[in-house]
């Protein structure tokens, strides 16, 4: 049996989106710029993706602009509003366990003479309400903050953190990083006091290759792309037409049913967390239930190194993740981790299992199953 259960880092595309992708390649391939028939025909595809992100998120179409993924959506809505706004001020907000898409640009700003703050987070991953607040100040052009936490599952207060920095400073940017949470949970920006919103297409069945980012009409976000003037001249370069379209009708697939999509992996991921608890020194990361999303589960296994149980997993057909796929290729401890206190020995012996709608009850059984044979064995020849 196969078992996938790394989807934090990249889902299986849905059969409708590779044939509506093949047709746009192979089909009706023309630039969306170009004033003939094919661009025309092509233009239709533009803005059934417009009118479909604008009406799951229940913003304007204008406010709606494609990436080529979450770190450049991030990179543009940090950096351009950054360079929009520091003649107002150059102090910016984040938390110590963002993505890297959020946290290099970050660090890059203070190599330009910014100021970043980083909020700290409980054991389970959450931000306090009231270190933000102290933390806003009428020089802070911009706060960013992840919605849901692609490690560990944490899920942040982000209406009420944006009602809170509107209140103490109206001018604030707010930027959320949802790449995790869209599509696992409905988002509107404008309730939610967002300015700006990150998501990406492969964390949902749709391609690689392909982000979003809403920006409210009126913000002040300087491009960092220029070129031909695509998109209102705010993200230049040729369309990715199959990619886009591709990513609209992944979410409009996952958007039809997503309540009981959801429903159907906290139950599982209950299932999954339950087979872990009964072996013996296991730790669970993150918020328990439906505190946390629901795809996501962390678990620190005593006495074993990550890499070791996640390849003796593989050999037995299920594929996990040592952490953040971002992150699988450098040796340092995970950031996130150490966040939330996670015990030194265990920051190496931490196992990440992300669920999507494809996932049965079979394969967690599957998984819970080895792991219980597994776990004790390593930690045998570990000893030895």
């Amino acid at each position: 049996m196969e078992v996938y259960l790394d989807n934090s880092a990249t889902t299986a595309c849905f059969e409708e989106v590779a044939q509506l992708m093949h047709r746009i390649l192979c089909e009706d391939y023309g630039n969306p710029s170009s004033l003939h028939h094919k661009g025309v025909e092509a233009e239709v595809y533009l803005r059934y993706a417009d009118e479909t992100f604008a009406k799951l998120l229940k913003v304007n179409e204008k406010e709606i602009f494609f990436t080529s993924g979450g770190t450049e959506s991030d990179n543009i809505a940090i950096i351009g509003a950054a360079m929009a706004g520091h003649r107002r001020g150059r102090h910016l907000i984040t938390t110590r366990i963002e993505h890297p898409a959020v946290l290099q640009p970050m660090a890059y700003l203070e190599d330009q003479g910014f100021e970043v703050t980083y909020l700290s987070v409980d054991h389970q991953g959450r931000i306090s309400l009231e270190e933000l607040e102290q933390a806003v100040r009428p020089d802070t052009i911009l706060v960013s903050i992840m919605h849901t936490n692609n490690e560990i599952g944490a899920i942040q207060p982000i209406a009420e953190a944006g009602a809170l920095i509107k209140r103490k400073n109206p001018q604030t940017l707010f930027h959320v990083d949802a790449v995790q949470g869209f599509g696992k949970s409905r988002l509107y920006p404008g309730k939610m006091h967002v300015d700006m919103l990150s998501a990406s297409g492969h964390k949902l069945h749709g391609p690689k290759g392909i982000g979003l980012l809403y920006m409210r009409e009126g913000a002040k976000v300087s491009p960092i792309i220029y070129g031909g003037g695509q998109q209102r001249g705010m993200r230049s370069g040729t369309e990715n037409l199959p990619g886009i379209a591709g990513f609209a009708k992944a979410a409009e697939l996952v958007y039809q049913d997503m309540e009981q999509d959801v429903d159907r992996m906290y139950a599982l991921r209950e299932k999954l967390t339950e087979g872990v608890r009964k072996i013996d020194d296991v730790i669970l990361n993150g918020c328990p239930g439906r505190e946390g999303a629901c795809h996501i589960v962390s678990a620190s296994f005593k006495g074993v190194r990550s890499e070791v149980l996640l390849h003796a997993l593989e050999e037995r057909g299920i594929y996990v993740s040592a952490g953040s796929a971002c992150a699988a290729h450098k040796p340092q401890p995970s950031a996130t981790l150490k966040a939330v206190g996670v015990e030194k020995e265990l920051l190496q012996s931490t196992i990440r299992f992300s669920l999507s709608g494809f996932t049965t009850q079979e394969e967690i059984e599957y998984t819970c199953q080895n792991l219980e044979e597994i776990v004790p064995k390593l930690r045998r020849y570990t000893r030895h």
